[in-house]
């Protein structure tokens, strides 16, 4: 072998000139600007890249006069990102919530009680006998929980005065409209006639509260979830274009992307996500494999995922899409 064709192994040579941008990351010197910063992710590479992508659909959302669905996991609201979403409904960004039951707890116990900052490396039985339940590095004492079984009891007696069977729409609503804190997300949701759609509403301590309530005060009580499917459904028929925000995976990203299948899938989708795919779960499914489904439209420029833990990455798409 010579040496020239040994250097073509390492050095392979190509006449092809790419079209595509430059690398280029902020720069720094000068006066520091938040949205020059957020433009430069477009060429950053890696997920500040996906996160550029993620701002430029949110913008053509709005633009396109989208209904905009927000999902999102109870750790959301676990987290400092309560305040954001209800934001986002405060202001008019988002016309549809789809969530988890624990989202509801929570908010209603941080309207009168906040959770606590704590750590990952904790001792957990020590934690145990000191009645502190840990979320990450968050810590939420359980005299939280009691006081809102106490609020629960009662709302339920109001709640369940006329109708014995309701929805989660409905629940989520009037428990709302109880509610006397800004930054409460179910109290911006009854304010600006925002639906609220919990379909695993007993899957966290509202579940529990309504099983006690039921078993120990009134057993015709009850929760019906088809209702609420029918019009989360009809809603998004009617809609004339839709927009998805997905904060983390399970039930309400399935709820938002399998209702838009019934209209021919949704027409802009972005995904905030750690899910694996390699496991095959929904909740690590990126948004092509949605588009196999008919779940997602199929335009190629419409969706997009950034794998990336929400609380580093939703503040910034807020801040840059929804200011």
């Amino acid at each position: 072998m010579t040496d020239d064709e040994s250097r073509e192994h390492v050095l392979p040579g190509s006449d092809d000139e790419l079209s595509t941008a430059d690398v280029r990351g902020y720069d720094f010197r000068g006066e520091f600007d938040f949205q020059d910063l957020m433009s430069s992710y477009e060429t950053t590479g890696f997920q500040a890249t996906q996160l550029a992508e993620a701002v430029d659909i949110a913008e053509r959302m709005q633009e396109d006069d989208a209904t905009v669905y927000l999902t999102f996991t109870s750790n959301i609201i676990s987290s400092g990102l309560r305040e954001a979403v209800a934001y986002l409904v405060r202001e008019g960004y988002v016309d549809v919530l789809i969530t988890t039951s624990g989202s509801l707890t929570e908010d209603v116990i941080k309207t009168e009680k906040p959770f606590k900052m704590g750590e990952w490396d904790a001792d957990e039985s020590t934690l145990r006998d000191r009645g502190i339940n840990r979320l990450g590095n968050i810590f939420v004492p359980s005299d939280r929980y009691v006081w809102l079984e106490e609020y629960l009891y009662d709302f339920f007696e109001d709640f369940f005065a006329e109708e014995k069977v309701r929805t989660p729409t409905a629940f989520a609503r009037e428990l709302g409209e109880t509610l006397d804190d800004e930054d409460s997300v179910l109290k911006q949701a009854a304010d600006n006639d925002v639906p609220v759609y919990c379909p695993a509403l007993t899957d966290a301590e509202v579940g529990n509260f309504l099983y006690y309530y039921r078993q120990g005060y009134d057993s015709a009580v009850g929760i019906e979830i088809l209702d609420d499917y029918d019009s989360l459904i009809e809603d998004g028929l009617l809609a004339d274009t839709t927009g998805l925000i997905a904060v983390g995976g399970g039930v309400p990203k399935h709820h938002a992307i399998m209702t838009n299948l019934f209209r021919g899938g949704a027409d802009y989708v972005v995904y905030i996500s750690t899910g694996m795919e390699g496991d095959g779960s929904l909740s690590g499914a990126p948004p092509n494999e949605a588009v196999s489904w008919g779940k997602i439209k199929e335009r190629r420029t419409n969706y997009t995922q950034i794998e990336a833990e929400a609380t580093l990455v939703f503040p910034l798409l807020v801040a840059s899409a929804f200011t």
